[in-house]
């Protein structure tokens, strides 16, 4: 029988925490009085995550796996678990128990009254550093105001979505995958559930500041050209901001001589602003022919080495499903 549930958990070296996880999702799903399944997205742990599932898909039929080649990172998992989603309402949760599965029920209700998408809006992030609070909320309200899509602020990719909203997920061929703004960006009806998010259950943070860069660039890059639009206007700036140092420069070269080196001032001046903003307008442009690159290699966006709590017909049609869409 086909679930009438799936959530989707992507898990990279949780092994401290996938049995408390998989204990409050069960607990939670078999209170829908529906049949479920539990999809965990193995992305290249190094631990015994994957074995983990695999044992406790022994014992339960619900659970499944799915287990890539190596790392491809979160966003990823997340595409590669709604590929191999069945269920009519799809939910995504992270395996640290920071969203409480709890929320799943109220997400549940919300669909049931006809709602096609239901993110959960956190109202506190307990156990985040201030550093990250801040970052967290300028990011947010800067892409808000960046793009014409309504992201909804102080949300991350816990939500359920409708089946036909996967479907049109699955559609989306984009390397560089922002699935919070992928989700905005298709429409739908669409509402909210507020929680408070709570403390890491165990282990660390798989988000360090370098991979927060990474994915707030994707976040602006995938829905957004207007860092293109601010490099011209920072370069009209600092071009017209030169052009008056140099009047400076020429006023002070001809009224106090003794002042300065003779070319000495106008040359580093103009040398240092004009080769930042070179520099400047080639990073940003450099972002996005780098997407445009990845775009055109066309490879994969993920390898799955081994899948587990798949029957083989299903397995192949999947796999027949992945070619298609990917």
């Amino acid at each position: 029988m086909k679930a009438r549930y799936s959530v989707i958990v992507p898990m990279f070296n949780e092994e401290q925490v996938i049995s408390v996880t998989y204990e409050r999702l069960k607990k939670v799903m078999d209170e829908c009085g529906d049949t479920y399944e539990l999809v965990f997205v193995n992305d290249g742990s190094r631990d015994r995550s994957a074995q983990m599932i695999r044992e406790i898909s022994d014992q339960d039929e619900c659970v499944k796996l799915i287990d890539f080649s190596r790392n491809f990172g979160h966003q990823v998992a997340i595409t590669a678990g709604m590929d191999y989603a069945e269920g009519q309402a799809v939910v995504v949760i992270d395996a640290d128990l920071q969203d409480p599965p709890e929320v799943i029920l109220q997400m549940i209700e919300k669909w049931k009254e006809g709602y096609d998408v239901v993110y959960a809006k956190r109202l506190k992030r307990r156990g985040e550093t201030m550093f990250k609070k801040v970052t967290a909320k300028i990011f947010y309200r800067l892409l808000s105001s960046m793009t014409s899509v309504d992201i909804p602020t102080d949300t991350g990719d816990f939500r359920l979505i409708d089946r036909k909203v996967c479907d049109v997920l699955r559609g989306l061929k984009e390397k560089n995958r922002y699935i919070r703004g992928l989700v905005s960006w298709v429409g739908f009806k669409q509402t909210m559930v507020e929680y408070e998010r709570e403390e890491r259950f165990a282990g660390e943070t798989k988000y360090p500041l370098k991979k927060m860069i990474r994915f707030a660039l994707d976040g602006i890059t995938s829905f957004s050209h207007k860092p293109l639009k601010i490099a011209t206007y920072v370069g009209f700036f600092l071009s017209f901001s030169s052009f008056l140092y140099l009047f400076f420069v020429l006023f002070q070269r001809i009224f106090f001589t003794s002042w300065t080196v003779p070319g000495w001032a106008s040359i580093v001046g103009v040398n240092l602003l004009f080769n930042g903003i070179v520099l400047m307008l080639l990073g940003v442009i450099g972002e996005y022919i780098g997407r445009i690159y990845d775009e055109s290699k066309d490879r994969p966006l993920y390898i799955v080495s081994e899948t587990i709590g798949y029957r083989n017909e299903e397995e192949v049609d999947r796999r027949k499903d992945y070619k298609d869409v990917r």
